[in-house]
């Protein structure tokens, strides 16, 4: 079956998460994406993590799955004049590199878009590439600091702590997706490629909007509320049996009707006419009350149970899964979310697929690849370059 973004072209240049997740995701929805590497050690995301020194690390086999991988030398000129040959080639490059970097190697935007006038170029910086802040580098905790979500995170009284999903590279990664795919439809109606940009910074406060309802009412810093929702729900992360670190559920009621069936679904439907819970100010009022009788539920219980049962009843809950729990939720794995590959030399590797679901596209989810490992036929489809020239290329030290 034909794939959404079949036909679309991609280079990538992206190493470690916000740029490399953002490929991915095209990569699974088709696009042929071409990953460009340095000749001797290849993207650093490749080896800087790895536990086995010579293979590739987990951490780029999650992020590069889908992709083709050819090896390129772009401090040589004839590396830059192949680099310019495929760009021609190409609908979409995409680089997170340092701020200047490709323009140093006469390969920005600039340079491109006179070689390629219909190229999308996306560019991936931790904080743009002008304001105060441009020259900076940046991680994704970086970005989390700067971008909001830190302030926003903990309990009452303590420091700021680092959100643990990478909103700020992957959250990154996901928004770039998104631009690169409207400027394709738009070149698709102008015949003209842009420029696309996004900084981890604005991505991550993207992320945090709704958390900064409240500085419009009070004019002050939102503060960190830990896991407990304001509004009296009740909305907390509760205690399950058989009570080791990860056993936990969070339960959210958003109208009365939900807390009624908590309540009937704990066997106490008493509690929703009592005075200090029936309104949700008064439940706000009382909620430390209101979470020691929910614990004690809960505890009676384990996560999954806990789930289950308020999920049956209407009543919004999530266990709270682990890493290990989650590669081996039959949920996930029903839906396809989490599927196992064979790596060419770690074998059998079981990783969270692609989120996005369309129903005329189904996602093949592939090995990422070794590097250099489609030199061969990507330079031979592209450019038309032989064996010979090839061999020759590699003797060089240009592939």
């Amino acid at each position: 079956m034909e794939k959404a973004l079949s036909g679309v072209k991609v280079l990538d240049m992206t190493q470690f998460e916000a740029g490399t997740s953002c490929t991915e995701m095209l990569a699974w929805l088709g696009a042929d994406v071409i990953k460009v590497e340095s000749p001797k050690m290849g993207e650093q995301g490749r080896w800087i993590l790895t536990e086995k020194q010579g293979v590739d690390s987990h951490y780029f086999i999650l992020l590069n799955a889908n992709k083709r991988s050819i090896t390129l030398n772009l401090k040589s000129e004839k590396g830059k004049a192949i680099f310019r040959d495929l760009v021609k080639k190409v609908d979409i490059l995409s680089e997170n590199y340092s701020l200047g970097t490709l323009e140093g190697l006469g390969l920005g935007y600039d340079k491109l878009r006179e070689i390629n006038p219909r190229l999308i170029y996306l560019t991936i910086k931790g904080f743009g590439t002008h304001g105060p802040y441009s020259k900076y580098k940046s991680f994704d905790m970086i970005a989390q600091a700067s971008g909001g979500a830190m302030s926003l995170t903990g309990f009452p009284g303590s420091p700021p702590l680092k959100p643990g999903p990478t909103i700020g590279d992957t959250g990154t990664g996901m928004h770039a997706a998104v631009g690169v795919l409207a400027a394709y439809i738009q070149r698709e109606r102008t015949g003209k490629g842009q420029k696309v940009e996004l900084a981890m910074q604005e991505a991550v406060l993207n992320f945090v909007r709704v958390p900064m309802m409240g500085t419009y009412i009070t004019h002050k810093p939102t503060p960190r509320t830990g896991n407990r929702l304001g509004g009296g729900g009740p909305g907390d992360i509760y205690k399950c049996a058989p009570g080791g670190d990860n056993d936990y559920c969070y339960v959210l009621c958003t109208n009365f009707e939900m807390f009624e069936s908590l309540c009937k679904t704990m066997g106490q439907p008493e509690i929703a006419q009592d005075e200090r819970f029936k309104e949700p100010k008064e439940r706000a009022k009382h909620v430390d009350e209101l979470t020691a009788i929910i614990t004690q539920w809960t505890g009676q219980h384990t996560k999954h149970e806990v789930m289950r049962m308020l999920g049956e009843a209407g009543v919004p809950c999530g266990a709270v899964l682990d890493s290990v729990e989650l590669l081996n939720d039959p949920h996930m794995k029903e839906r396809g979310m989490i599927v196992t590959i064979n790596h060419p030399v770690r074998g059998e590797f079981t990783m969270p697929g692609c989120p996005v679901r369309l129903e005329h596209s189904p996602v093949e989810v592939k090995s990422a690849p070794l590097l250099g490992q489609h030199n061969g036929e990507v330079y031979s489809e592209m450019l038309g370059l032989g064996a010979g020239q090839l061999d020759d290329l590699k003797r060089e030290g240009i592939i």
